[in-house]
């Protein structure tokens, strides 16, 4: 349970550092952009006040599992939430590489010409292994 809180906290500040990194401003996008800071903003203090609450639920955990636990399976269990949260933060960078990567691409192939391209198809059909 407190995995998935942690999940809850991870995911909209690293959506926060995508939109922020993302943005374009122009002149006439300012008014939408503003909005969108205000409520980003909004987001932001909702993950704060969701974080806090998380760091006090894991010491009450943290103190609930000394009772249960070795030293060294408590330290394996906050070693396993610490990894999880920099997996996920990891998982949402490589999404958003993956993502970019299939609209490079996509644009690529679209600005070549289709005669390249039928020929390229064709050629990959008649091989074993097609090499582009």
């Amino acid at each position: 349970h407190n995995v998935t809180n942690q999940v809850k906290v991870v995911n909209p500040i690293v959506f926060l550092c995508g939109t922020c990194d993302s943005e374009d401003v122009d002149n006439q996008e300012w008014s939408s952009l503003n909005k969108k800071r205000k409520m980003l903003a909004g987001q932001h203090e909702d993950a704060r006040e969701l974080k806090e609450n998380l760091d006090r639920r894991e010491h009450v955990v943290l103190d609930i599992l000394c009772n249960y636990l070795s030293g060294e399976q408590l330290q394996d269990y906050q070693h396993f939430v610490k990894m999880k949260s920099g997996l996920l933060i990891e998982e949402r960078e490589l999404d958003d590489k993956i993502k970019l990567g299939q609209e490079q691409l996509k644009c690529l192939l679209e600005s070549l010409p289709t005669d390249f391209l039928q020929a390229r198809i064709q050629g990959c059909l008649h091989a074993e292994r097609c090499t582009w």
